[in-house]
């Protein structure tokens, strides 16, 4: 008996690599390998098309090419905009603020920044539909407050927050503010001056790239200290011998996403919202998460009450179905994630969740075989948990 198709439904976790970024990616691999930082011609050919990228992601990002710090990714962009000006800002205050539903790059960073530097870091919940109020992040800023860090849209349930109306509020305190772009890259406009931030991060894998590599934009006049200490390059800011071909790859993915946002979106919204509406009606107890209109164009979460979780995942997998849950399985226990607790969802609720991402390889048919399954699947789900719960 042959093995089910695979049906790939987990673009938030990692995407594959789009053909045109190994392309353009191999020669730095092979024949081009020189040092970026040596002066000979070899090393030369790694430099200019080092330039080259930064200077199409700063187009992207309606920015100066001198703003734009290479990393290894979206955590290690997160830690250094978040550690960087906390560390730069001392003098200023000690006071951060972010929200409940970040991801953990950055609640831990803050959590760091508390635990063994005295930081106070104050954590703004959000709606039931994971929204944070730009009100309260207003309220909750002090004379203190040095930075504000709120995610463009959330990875696990896909709510998009409201980043400029937050910047704004920011600003006229006098905090600098940092957004986690990383799920955004395919369908959301990335341009700074818009969006009004002061950092931004993108996390290369996310969006057909390669993964080990990372942008993080910073604003000309930004106090930040780096991090990486050594042989001071990216200006200094991050600093070993750079990766030329991820950061090539990197660049040549972010302008392929950004220039078929339109299509992806377009693509995408249509399985979303043909995917909420069948499995809504086919699954009894079972609730959309995230925000229903402001959310992420590929991004179909799910609440199914009394189900297991992990039990969901391992049968779709057993069909060839890879998903996501917001949950994760630790020590044998199901934890409900810290999202899912800021929206409100108890355990019999949360420990049932489901997360769909699509992308440009998905089609309705595999929508609909997903969803001729998936009630067969929640109904077993439900039995394994009764059954661990005694």
């Amino acid at each position: 008996m042959s093995e089910p198709s695979q049906i790939y439904f987990d673009h938030a976790a990692t995407t594959p690599i789009h053909p045109q970024v190994v392309e353009a990616m191999l020669p730095f691999i092979t024949t081009h390998y020189g040092n970026p930082s040596s002066t000979y011609a070899l090393a030369r050919e790694a430099r200019k098309a080092m330039d080259i990228a930064r200077d199409s992601v700063a187009e992207i990002l309606g920015c100066r090419s001198t703003e734009v710090i290479f990393t290894s990714g979206g955590s290690e962009s997160d830690n250094l905009a978040i550690k960087g000006v906390a560390f730069a800002t001392q003098d200023r205050g000690r006071h951060i603020v972010t929200t409940a539903v970040e991801h953990h790059a950055v609640l831990h960073a803050c959590e760091f920044l508390h635990k063994y530097l005295n930081y106070e870091v104050t954590v703004v919940p959000v709606d039931a539909s994971g929204r944070v109020d730009p009100d309260a992040v207003g309220r909750a800023l002090r004379p203190d407050t040095v930075l504000v860090s709120v995610m463009l849209a959330n990875n696990e349930i896909g709510t998009i927050q409201q980043v400029r109306e937050i910047a704004d509020l920011a600003h006229a305190r006098g905090a600098i503010v940092h957004t986690d772009a990383v799920q955004g890259a395919s369908s959301l406009d990335l341009d700074v001056g818009r969006l009004g931030v002061d950092l931004l991060s993108l996390s290369a894998h996310k969006f057909n790239g390669p993964k080990g590599a990372g942008v993080l934009f910073v604003r000309r006049g930004t106090p930040i200290l780096p991090q990486q200490q050594g042989g001071g390059q990216e200006r200094g800011m991050r600093s070993g011998t750079e990766n030329t071909a991820s950061i090539v790859g990197a660049a040549t993915a972010l302008r392929i996403a950004q220039e078929r946002r339109d299509a992806f979106v377009a693509h995408c919204m249509d399985l979303r919202d043909y995917l909420v509406e069948r499995v809504l009606n086919c699954v009894e107890d079972s609730m959309l998460t995230g925000h229903p209109l402001e959310r992420l164009v590929n991004n179909a979460s799910f609440a199914f009450r009394g189900a297991d979780g992990e039990a969901m995942l391992m049968a779709l997998d057993a069909e060839g179905i890879a998903a996501s849950a917001g949950s994760a399985c630790t020590s044998g226990t199901l934890e409900v994630s810290h999202v899912l607790r800021a929206i409100g969802l108890d355990d019999d609720l949360g420990g049932g969740s489901l997360r769909l991402s699509l992308g440009m390889d998905n089609t309705r048919a595999d929508v609909v075989r997903f969803v001729d399954l998936l009630p067969g699947i929640v109904e077993r789900a439900r039995e394994a948990r009764r059954i661990s719960v005694g």
